[in-house]
């Protein structure tokens, strides 16, 4: 039995090996599969794609044919690679929210800017759109060159020539090895009119035409003109996209936003299944629904939790949480003309393109010029068996080789001979000489003006210019499909919102009992009624004061800890309430001094019972956690007990002490911290400190007298009690309260 013949085993580094392997696969998906060409914008599978429908004569005046059949064709003649790949690459050409000017005529399912996917090949039909037809215009006329197909028995071009500038125009987006384009569509007049003043001059601003993107799906870019610019200079950056949003106002007041355009590249359904999220998970609690209500035209119904909500808040709000605002990348990774990949600036990608429609020009000009000549050859012909029409026929009927007897006879060329030997009988009706000359000329015209425009550099400037302006007119701007659609608007980033503008502002009244339990009721109620309201039997009120629900309140403990709580948090004004040690993490032991608005002033004085004390930002107490902030430090056996807001134009600070005496001292003598025990306000014999407070000088002091009637008494002249911070002061003014309380 013979051998079976084997591959050579060949003993070789494993890494290299690997390596060499791995670096043929790595080229071929950089230059065979992932980057689109910069002359056409294309990779291999669009334009394979694109020529089987060609030769499938598909063109926009013809009927459509099943998907299917295109595929088929691809898959087995140019393109050995599955037919899903091949299949989802067609129908992104034929979407018209994915492609800016669509390639494909779908018919049937092709996907929705939902993000559903098309129905299979076999139930939908296509053709080729007008812009594919000029992005192929050329290919009959040695306007680019062929190769054969992987298992050559066909032939394919290698690139497209018509002059429509397709990789900016529709972009691109791939992964290679290593690699990666992202470029987004722009819109094809501004693109023509940049390539026009590239022909006449190289160095020329393109961004004076090209604005930005031009995206099928229109939005708004934000981004500033600088880092457009820089973006376009360098090939590499982002833009910042937005959604068209506007507000639609309602009789009675009421208003809703109304979305009818969102960025490129994000599914309808996944946009709103995630402003949904941020509702359900109350990420957003100002927006109260979102509602779908787009046909063919995108819309989509925000409905904010309030009328009193600001639209502006909201829609900052959305931009920040949603895909309603996205960056769009660029990278400008492209072959260029010598299939090497490299990252060009927005300038040089249009001068290649510019370049490949000159080679372009040049080859077509010269495939015509030659046609030309072998016409007018073959007219020669014709002229001279028409001038001796008879003699010709006569030896065609009597000689046996007639063609030799011609040429020598006639001097015609072999081609001459054999053109005048095919030529039918009814033919000869045709062979008139005015007909013949006149076409003669004409080409003989013809001829005369290609070797002009192939012999001068400014001809083929002036003609393709002329031919670019043709196709601008097809695409622009008052044409519905070259019609710019996404706006370039400078905008800064959305604000950063505060947790507060999220809640609604309604009016509340914080009610704390004295044993620590905490409500807050609807609206501004009578607080006199709040020694009637309701409590449990052994308690009473402590606190009661109106806010709002976006309002932060600041609890402060005798521990010196200082917490803070949301007013929109706070349980609601019917029954008892909650427990407020069940929303921070206050010492069972602890007694609560004070419970006030955070913006009820921007200092406060804040005082232990040794005396001692100093003035704090309200900024500085806040705290971020349940455990709270530490502001005040007491001395071993003091306590904090006094916390009161410092009014802007208090300039003097009033003390009395448990032995009934009282100092007045400037607010400026008082020192101001962040946190720490403070400085002495007081010095005391015996006892401590009772209660102290703020007061502006020229106003003197008041205090109430009690009773009924809610008198308060003032005392305007304070300078017997007035001395320096730290003295032990002296007895109160007659009718000063008896509990040593201002």
């Amino acid at each position: 039995m013979a051998s079976q013949p084997v591959d050579p085993i060949i003993d070789a580094p494993f890494d290299s090996a690997l390596s060499e392997r791995y670096l043929v696969y790595a080229l071929s998906t950089i230059t065979a599969r992932s980057l689109p060409d910069v002359r056409d914008g294309l990779k291999p599978v669009h334009r394979r794609l694109l020529w089987a429908m060609r030769l499938l004569r598909l063109d926009p005046a013809s009927g459509y044919k099943k998907c299917a059949r295109v595929v088929g064709d691809v898959i087995g003649k140019y393109h050995p690679h599955g037919d899903a790949s091949v299949y989802d690459a067609m129908v992104r050409l034929a979407q018209t929210f994915a492609l800016r000017y669509p390639l494909v005529d779908g018919q049937g399912n092709f996907g929705n800017i939902d993000g559903d996917n098309a129905a299979a090949y076999r139930y939908t039909e296509a053709r080729l759109t007008q812009v594919a037809i000029d992005l192929m215009e050329g290919l009959d006329e040695d306007a680019t060159d062929f190769r054969p197909t992987y298992n050559g028995e066909e032939q394919e071009p290698e690139l497209f020539p018509g002059p429509f500038p397709n990789l900016l125009a529709n972009g691109a987006a791939g992964i290679a090895v290593g690699m990666a384009t992202s470029i987004p569509p722009h819109n094809a007049a501004e693109l023509i009119d940049a390539a026009i003043a590239l022909i006449d001059n190289p160095q020329a601003d393109v961004l004076a035409h090209v604005k930005g993107p031009d995206f099928p799906t229109g939005g708004i870019v934000v981004d500033a003109p600088a880092a457009i610019a820089e973006a376009y200079a360098t090939g590499r950056g982002s833009f910042r996209v937005r959604a068209r949003i506007t507000t639609e106002r309602e009789k009675g007041g009421g208003w809703q936003l109304v979305v009818t355009e969102i960025p490129y590249g994000v599914p309808k359904g996944k946009l709103i299944e995630g402003i949904a999220a941020l509702i359900n998970d109350k990420r957003l609690p100002i927006l109260a629904d979102v509602r779908d209500e787009s046909d063919e035209q995108v819309r989509i119904v925000l409905e904010p939790r309030a009328r009193t909500v600001d639209p502006a808040t909201l829609t900052d709000s959305l931009y920040r949480l949603s895909d309603l605002e996205v960056r769009v990348p660029l990278n400008l990774n492209v072959l260029d003309k010598t299939r090497t990949p490299r990252v060009m600036p927005l300038r040089d990608a249009l001068a290649a393109w510019v370049e490949h429609c000159f080679v372009v020009l040049r080859r077509r000009s010269e495939h015509r010029l030659a046609k030309i000549g072998d016409r007018l050859e073959l007219l020669g012909g014709y002229l001279i068996a028409y001038l001796n029409l008879d003699r010709v026929v006569e030896i065609i009927r009597t000689e046996d080789e007639p063609k030799p007897v011609m040429i020598v006879e006639f001097g015609l060329t072999d081609r001459q001979a054999e053109a005048i030997l095919n030529m039918r009988l009814r033919s000869l009706r045709r062979l008139e000489e005015m007909e013949l000359v006149r076409e003669r000329d004409a080409l003989t015209k013809e001829k005369g003006e290609l070797e002009l425009l192939l012999s001068s550099d400014a001809r083929q400037r002036t003609r393709l210019k002329r031919d670019l302006t043709k196709v601008r007119d097809r695409y622009g701007a008052e044409t519905a499909l070259g019609k710019r659609r996404t706006d370039v608007e400078e905008a800064a980033p959305a604000r950063e919102i505060p947790p507060e503008a999220m809640i609604e502002r309604e009016p509340i009244t914080v009610i704390l009992s004295q044993r620590g339990w905490i409500r807050a009721m609807r609206g501004h109620v009578e607080l006199a009624s709040a020694e009637t309201l309701k409590f449990k039997e052994g308690d009473g009120p402590l606190f009661a004061f109106h806010a709002h629900t976006t309002d932060k309140l600041l609890l402060a403990a005798d521990t010196g800890r200082f917490y803070t709580l949301a007013a929109d948090k706070l349980p609601g004004g019917r029954g008892f309430g909650e427990p407020v040690r069940l929303m921070i993490d206050l010492d069972g032991s602890a007694g609560i001094v004070a419970l006030l608005r955070a913006g009820a002033a921007e200092r406060l004085l804040v005082a232990a019972s040794d005396g001692r004390g100093f003035v704090v930002k309200v900024a500085d107490t806040i705290a971020e956690t349940r455990k709270g902030k530490t502001v005040v430090s007491p001395r071993a056996g003091a306590k904090l007990t006094i916390v009161r807001p410092v009014a802007p134009d208090h300039d003097y600070v009033a003390a009395v002490g448990d032995n009934r005496k009282l100092l007045v001292f400037p607010l400026s003598e008082l020192v101001e911290l962040a946190r720490g025990q403070g400085v002495q306000l007081q010095r005391f014999r015996d006892g401590g400190l009772s209660d102290v407070t703020t007061f502006r000088y020229a106003a003197g002091l008041s205090w109430t007298m009690g009773g009924e009637a809610g008198r308060t008494r003032t005392e305007a002249d304070m300078s017997p009690w007035r001395a320096a911070r730290g003295a032990a002061g002296r007895m109160p003014p007659t009718g000063f309260p008896r509990d040593n309380r201002f």
